[in-house]
């Protein structure tokens, strides 16, 4: 009697409506040397509040039944307008004192995809970067051509201006003292990157991926990193998961890191957890590459994997709706 009831017709209509609601959100807000004696009390709410804020504005997408796409969307405009990331409104600084922005996001469902790059008057390059994939034919829009489009599109355009935070001025003045001047390739001061991802399961089955970077402080000679590069800093697929990743881009760009998780799933049957570890501990750390990566399967398990002593990251589900926002290794 009891087995019965345990498989019974109403039973299996419960079930039935509770997987077809089923969603699930991660984010990362940057990896890097985070550690707890880096970090002050305020510092540390600070962040956790942002990445809170961005992770509901997702979940909220997700739970009214809208789009993985929407949803990413969403959370990686969240942390475009604050300045404790780089991406937006806290980008680095380029050589030549500049912020150039890059973005990108895909849709598993379709494989549709958008990306920018080296802009500097977006507000939002995420926003640019998905009317890219749904509004044109191409997956890649570049420097004045793609601003161009984003006047077209009724995308909102700023002051150049709008970007500076003087907090990464200092970093790239810094930098450029140490070093006479030198035109090379630089970390933050404390070697962090905060580069924003988000991924994102909806309660059709599908998923998304979205990634927004201001680069590299004191980058030189149009320096393009993984971040807007699909399969490298940016990925999804229906049939496997979501990726966004951030750290060392070249690394990332050689390895094809985001796609090959991905790839790890669908053609060799790992679970997402071990794909995103054997591509950011073996293949990223054997080339001396460092950074991490969100992962989202088609399953909607999520996975965090990373070399460094932190990132900031923070997911949820529905299953698991309160918010888990994780900063240091341990």
């Amino acid at each position: 009697m009891l087995s019965a009831l345990a498989i019974s017709p109403q039973s299996r209509a419960q079930e039935a409506t509770k997987d077809e609601s089923s969603y699930a959100i991660a984010l990362h807000g940057g990896a890097g040397t985070i550690t707890r004696a880096s970090m002050t009390a305020e510092s540390e709410a600070a962040y956790r509040a942002a990445l809170g804020e961005a992770l509901i504005a997702g979940q909220s997408v997700l739970k009214s039944g809208g789009t993985a796409i929407d949803a990413v969307a969403a959370s990686i405009r969240i942390m475009e307008d604050s300045p404790l990331f780089n991406a937006g409104k806290g980008a680095v600084f380029t050589y030549d004192g500049r912020n150039e922005l890059d973005a990108a996001i895909m849709d598993g469902r379709t494989l549709k995809a958008g990306a920018v790059t080296g802009v500097t008057r977006i507000k939002n390059p995420i926003l640019l970067a998905r009317a890219v994939m749904g509004q044109s034919r191409h997956v890649m829009l570049s420097g004045s051509g793609a601003e161009h489009f984003a006047r077209i599109q009724g995308i909102d355009l700023v002051s150049p201006t709008w970007f500076f935070t003087d907090r990464r001025y200092q970093q790239l003045l810094s930098i450029q003292n140490h070093e006479k001047g030198a035109m090379q390739l630089h970390f933050d001061g404390d070697h962090q990157f905060g580069t924003v991802g988000v991924v994102a399961l909806d309660q059709a089955g599908n998923l998304a991926a979205g990634t927004s970077t201001g680069g590299l402080t004191n980058k030189e000679w149009g320096r393009i990193g993984d971040s807007p590069i699909i399969g490298a800093g940016t990925y999804a697929d229906n049939k496997s998961c979501a990726v966004s990743a951030t750290g060392t881009g070249e690394y990332f760009m050689r390895a094809t890191a985001a796609r090959t998780i991905c790839a790890l799933i669908e053609y060799k049957g790992y679970d997402v957890q071990k794909a995103a570890d054997e591509v950011i501990h073996q293949k990223i750390a054997g080339l001396g590459g460092d950074g991490g990566v969100i992962a989202l399967s088609h399953s909607g398990e999520i996975a965090f994997s990373f070399n460094t002593e932190g990132m900031y990251r923070a997911k949820l589900s529905s299953q698991n709706p309160t918010p888990l926002i994780l900063i240091y290794k341990d």
